[in-house]
């Protein structure tokens, strides 16, 4: 049987497909040819080993159909594969599968897949995922060894949605953008057993696909700032949808403090009143943020304590409230030695006494040496204060600073983003810690709406 496959890949989908890596992004731009990219690599290791499993996947069914399964139709050929709807699948001549998945919930959704055995997997889109849909999922990344294959991992995905944060620092930071690959170490829990897997980044955009038309081209061109950075260029800092686009991280500036937010550390004056923020957290991340006030009423967070595992996004490192006192009494133990006070401020939902001590009087019999009292947690009037004190005024300066040091603010509030079901809020799927203890703190010292920056006006001068 002759049959003729016509697949041109671009320079980008051509290392994506050879690509020796365990895990692989490929994208970060509208018109790349991603999902296209990711059919054709699934097809080709289907045919090339027989008898194999390819699992795709999007967040929901709707999105498979538009996308993967109508691309998978458009390039298998009837003589090679066929389409079973009810099975959701593409079975292939030479006993290989193609399995279109859906995952929309870490319950049921997750679980359906606990027995899988995977020997190539595909997300589309992967932001619109959480990392621990994406880890769980990967441990079904499994194989006989008489099939002689390596199982991968092959992903893409635009900037952008709640799964935005883990993506980048994963995939992006991690390989300087695309310019290396990286490598992180994962240990089996049940033998002790580590390993090192590789990551790689392929990022691309329109102006890698010579297929795609310049209409599309300049309506990508039209686009509002953050959009049009995000979909056109690829830029994993500025994307549709993002919370607080105003948040400006400038390292040139880090010490004038003029049009950024992120400044460099200094030595905060004694007289200067110091905030302790608390968002509590066991199997989420829990998050301290201590703050200084000067005397014009600008806020300084200059340190944090995050209780997040290394290296995977959103995850808490489930301790005790009562070790987690005794984790804040090191946090301020230099102000300690001071005699400076803290005052507290925390989410209401930690006097909870309905089962037992509440986790405010746990944290306060390990340490008392900040009293924390309730904080008010009303969500838009308190999104609206945070955007109040990103407004640079005509000075450029903002009324809220962050010590370059504070490494969960940074990298966990740019990535926020709106609830696609109430767009005046943040999406709580997101990790939103770092934010809700802010939120807190700033609605204890509310400020009113004030002008932004404007523009010097140019005075004629008949002179000049």
């Amino acid at each position: 049987m002759n049959v003729t496959l016509t697949y041109h890949p671009t320079a980008k989908q051509k290392l994506f497909h050879e690509s020796t890596a365990d895990e692989v992004l490929y994208g970060g731009a509208a018109g790349g040819g991603k999902s296209y990219a990711i059919c054709w690599d699934a097809f080709i290791r289907c045919m090339k080993y027989k008898g194999t499993k390819a699992y795709l996947f999007r967040r929901t069914f709707p999105e498979l159909e538009q996308t993967l399964i109508a691309k998978m139709l458009e390039i298998v050929p009837g003589t090679l594969g066929r389409y079973v709807g009810d099975k959701h699948e593409m079975r292939f001549v030479n006993g290989s599968v193609a399995k279109f998945c859906y995952c929309n919930n870490e319950g049921t959704d997750l679980m359906q897949y606990q027995g899988a055995e995977i020997d190539w997997l595909y997300f589309d889109e992967l932001t619109h995922f959480s990392q621990h849909m994406y880890e769980f999922i990967r441990t079904r990344l499994r194989t006989e060894k008489s099939k002689g294959i390596t199982p991968c991992c092959r992903c893409a995905s635009n900037p952008g949605g709640p799964g935005h944060g883990w993506v980048k620092q994963m995939f992006v930071d991690a390989t300087g953008i695309g310019k290396r690959e990286s490598i992180r170490e994962v240990k089996d829990e049940r033998t002790g057993k580590k390993e090192r897997r590789t990551i790689a980044y392929i990022p691309a955009t329109v102006y890698d696909n010579p297929y795609i038309n310049s209409s599309y081209i300049f309506e990508l061109q039209q686009k509002p700032k953050a959009l049009r950075e995000a979909l056109l260029y690829g830029k994993w800092d500025a994307f549709e949808g993002q919370a607080f686009p105003e948040f400006v991280n400038d390292p040139e500036h880090y010490v004038d403090g003029v049009h950024t937010h992120v400044i460099a550390p200094f030595e905060i004056p004694l007289n200067w009143p110091r905030y302790v923020s608390f968002d509590h957290g066991y199997s989420r991340p829990f998050s301290f943020g201590v703050w200084a006030v000067d005397p014009e009423g600008r806020v300084y967070r200059y340190k944090e304590l995050y209780g997040c595992v290394a290296g995977e996004a959103n995850v808490g490192i489930k301790v005790t409230p009562g070790e987690i006192g005794r984790m804040l009494a090191g946090l301020m133990e230099p102000e300690y030695r001071e005699g400076i006070h803290a005052y507290g401020i925390a989410d209401p939902a930690i006097w909870d006494q309905s089962r037992g001590p509440s986790v405010e009087e746990q944290i306060r019999s390990a340490y008392s040496g900040v009293t924390f009292r309730k904080g008010d947690n009303t969500r838009i009037a308190g999104k609206m204060q945070m955007h109040e004190r990103l407004k640079f005024g005509e000075d450029g300066k903002p009324m809220m600073y962050v010590f370059s040091t504070c490494d969960a603010f940074i990298r966990t509030v740019p990535a926020l983003c709106y609830d696609a079901h109430n767009v005046e809020d943040i999406d709580t799927s997101g990790e939103d810690h770092v934010y809700d203890e802010t939120r807190y703190f700033l609605m204890s010292r509310p400020i009113a709406p004030r002008e932004r920056e404007k523009p010097k006006r140019r005075v004629y001068d008949p002179l000049s």
